[in-house]
Formats: C-alpha cells, structure tokens, sequence
C-alpha cells in the first residue's frame, strides 16, 4: 500500500492555505483560487514559483519564500493537523494484515517527521518525501522508490491520492490508484478508481483493485 500524506490521510491542505496566504500578505497580494488549485500536490520548489507567478513578483528567491513556508507549516502542523475521514481506520486496517505499506509524499522531511507524531512512526515501513527524490511528483520516481524499499512490484501496489499531481505519478508509476479528492475536483481516468472519502474503502476494495489488472 502507497499512501499519500496532505489532502489523503490528513486535512492538512487547510493549513497550507493559511501559510501560502500568510506569505502572500507578506509580499503584499493575495493568492489566487486557481494559483491554489494548481499548487495542491507539487513539490516546494514548483509551489513557491506559481505564488511569485501568481503576484506578478517571479523574480522572488524561490528558497527563501520556501524557508519562511516551512517554517510556518511546522508550526501549524504542531497544532492542528486532522485525520481525513475513513483514513486512519483504513491505514490501521491495512497494517494489522500485515500489508507492506509506504507514505510517499511532496513533502520534505522536516514537515513529514512532525506529521509522523499523528499518524504514526510504526503506521510504514517506508516513508519516501519530497525532498528525497530527484524527481517530484508528477514524475513516477517517488513512488517507484516507494515500492522498491517495499520489496513489492509497483504493479502490485495499490496508490492512495488526492490530487491530479498525485494521480499523474501514481499513474506513471504503474500502481493501481484510488483516488479520493480533496480540495481539487478530479476528472475520470482510465486505471482510476475514485471515491468520496475514505470511509467508503476497505481491504476487499484494494484487493479488488488489484484484482483488476
């Protein structure tokens, strides 16, 4: 099992959008509905540009527009981070069958350590971010990595996301997907089976899945 983190198992994407706004008021603009949209499921780096885009200021440093998000994420992810619905009893569902399971995520690793307080140091047995790979998210890397420390066929893999950047690499990758959106609509896919929430998936709904290939 491949879980994605923000917007599939937490409702972490609510904070993001307090801290993206936040720099924004910094910089003097306010962050646009579709900058916002186009911003869920992309590494720091890709995010930080749609912003300095999106207010007509491009020749920001990308870096420390990044620092100053991290470090107000942190502090948000500290007090306020929220399980999805369905997913905490899906992940612990997944885990005590004993179903190798990694977290693989645009987020860096400093974020994912304070998350990992929620949902559990012992909830994966690896845990990819996005500061790890060479290639973010929609590129097929992070989840290809995923399922190479899992000792597990990608193609036997079910790919847990939220959102079309998430899709995309999961997609590439070759894992069956189960999406589940969040904050941003997504279309119908080929290989894409979608869902509301989480609430609605079980251990036979993966294996269907898997079954389907």
């Amino acid at each position: 099992m491949l879980f994605d983190m923000d917007g599939t198992l937490v409702d972490s994407e609510k904070l993001w959008d307090v801290a993206l706004q936040e720099l924004a008021a910094v910089y003097g603009g306010v962050l646009s509905e579709d900058a916002r949209r186009a911003i869920v499921g992309t590494g720091m780096a890709d995010a930080m540009r749609i912003v300095h885009d999106d207010l007509g200021q491009p020749e920001r440093d990308v870096q420390e527009s990044a620092d100053w998000i991290s470090a107000r994420i942190l502090e948000l992810f500290r007090t306020g981070l929220q399980w999805r619905p369905g997913a905490l009893a899906l992940l612990r569902a997944v885990r005590d069958a004993g179903i190798p399971t990694a977290l693989v995520t645009s987020s860096g690793r400093a974020l994912v350590e304070v998350a990992l307080d929620t949902l559990g140091r012992d909830s994966f047995d690896a845990v990819v971010c996005g500061d790890e790979v060479d290639a973010a998210k929609p590129h097929p890397e992070p989840y290809l990595t995923a399922a190479r420390l899992l000792g597990v066929p990608v193609e036997r893999c079910v790919a847990i996301e939220d959102s079309p950047t998430g899709v995309a690499s999961a997609l590439a990758a070759g894992a069956a997907v189960l999406a589940v959106p969040a904050e941003v609509p997504l279309a119908p896919a080929d290989g894409v089976h979608q869902l509301e929430s989480l609430l609605g998936a079980d251990l036979e709904l993966l294996a269907a899945l898997l079954n389907r290939r």
